[in-house]
């Protein structure tokens, strides 16, 4: 077939989703928190136009590195088992940007990551990176709980760019992010 384009990966289902995690090894604490990440993104991207599907499979995969990392690494080894499964670019780059609000090149250095950006570029990268940050394993936590906790760890380069991107998807979706259901 010369000339023939190639397709891109499909996105796979909520439950190929949930037997990956699984069948890589992740426990049921992990899958429950990609469960609740994966909900609440989807809110999000509903309600400030993202694509939900895309989303909803990312909110469920961002953490599938925590079943060789329990570091902030999992990013990169999540990244990893997805390119190895040929999942969709779009889905790598979610789970590979999903830590904090992102981690720049040079904030890399003494982290054990690889040296490049780490800054969630697209919508969907931003719902569910922050996502993740509004979730404290199954609960729910406020931005300013989220952003008191990376101060208090001393960490507020980071917790500047979480603010940050809280407000840039409150004003996307007409509303603070912290009240919606």
């Amino acid at each position: 077939m010369t000339g023939a384009k190639k397709r891109p990966a499909a996105l796979p289902s909520k439950d190929e989703c949930i037997e990956l995690l699984r069948e890589c090894g992740c426990n049921d604490r992990v899958i429950a928190h990609c469960k609740s990440v994966s909900a609440l993104a989807v809110k999000i991207a509903k309600r400030c136009h993202g694509d939900v599907r895309l989303v909803e499979v990312g909110g469920l995969l961002h953490d599938l590195g925590r079943c060789k990392a329990h570091t902030i690494a999992h990013a990169v080894e999540g990244a990893k088992i997805a390119r190895e499964r040929k999942l969709p670019r779009a889905l790598v780059d979610i789970i590979e940007r999903h830590i904090g609000a992102g981690i720049s090149k040079d904030e890399t250095k003494g982290l054990g990551l690889p040296e490049k950006d780490y800054i969630p570029l697209t919508l969907e990268e931003k719902i569910v990176s922050h996502s993740d940050n509004l979730m404290s394993g199954i609960e729910r936590t406020s931005i300013n709980e989220a952003v008191t906790y990376l101060t208090r760890e001393g960490q507020v380069q980071a917790a500047l760019r979480m603010l940050a991107l809280h407000k840039e998807l409150s004003a996307r979706c007409g509303m603070d992010l912290d009240e919606i259901g």
